[in-house]
């Protein structure tokens, strides 16, 4: 990589960091161009360098999101982590998310809502990642219980879903306790299911990197 390929991309990486965290506590309607550059500190003609559209960018903020799960979710399946033990790690980690200063709600949903149309780059973006998203969560209930896998996977995102809401529209912690309790029952009840007995369950541990927002600002 020559010093001027190390510059530019760098400054790629300034704009996509600086667009997460205004896009994320601002909207992405919101925030313009203009300020994005300024707060970037690049130019307008290295920001269409890299992105052809602010759109374009919103989209590659989302795929950065999606990134970062699939990177950490992918990693604790190649090291075979028990699957519950992901299960009530996601859901620790989205817990720590929703009680920490400046949370404003699930990127993905903010972002689908901001951009309804099912054809827009954007909303595809999101789609893509909660079918990723509902697909490796029922393979790991799957790997507990064949029986009603689906049906899990399906309950498991729709309590993060409701608890990612709530906790930005309500009291965070209650949402953080409702979320876990629903979580402990689920893989209870699924655990049945399964011809091997259950282990006891281990306290829950957030898991890094399973945030459904931008990493926070440097």
């Amino acid at each position: 990589m020559t010093q001027a390929t190390g510059k530019v991309s760098k400054a790629r990486e300034r704009l996509l960091a600086t667009a997460g965290q205004l896009f994320y506590a601002e909207g992405i309607h919101t925030v313009g161009v203009d300020r994005l550059v300024a707060e970037a500190k690049v130019t307008n003609a290295t920001f269409y360098r890299h992105f052809r559209s602010k759109e374009e960018l919103a989209v590659a903020y989302i795929g950065s999101v999606d990134h970062a799960i699939r990177t950490q979710i992918g990693a604790l399946t190649a090291a075979e982590a028990p699957p519950d033990a992901i299960l009530r790690g996601i859901g620790a980690s989205l817990v720590e998310q929703i009680r920490s200063p400046g949370y404003r709600g699930c990127a993905f949903l903010n972002a689908a809502a901001e951009f309804p149309d099912p054809e827009h780059p954007v909303h595809r973006a999101v789609v893509q990642h909660r079918d990723w998203f509902l697909t490796t969560i029922t393979a790991l209930f799957a790997e507990i219980a064949t029986d009603s896998a689906d049906h899990a996977g399906r309950h498991f995102v729709m309590l993060r879903d409701g608890a990612m809401s709530a906790g930005y529209l309500g009291d965070p912690v209650l949402a953080g306790e409702t979320l876990l309790r629903g979580i402990d029952g689920l893989l209870r009840i699924h655990a049945t299911r399964s011809d091997t007995p259950a282990a006891a369950p281990s306290p829950p541990a957030p898991l890094p990197g399973i945030d459904c927002a931008p990493p926070p600002g440097e």
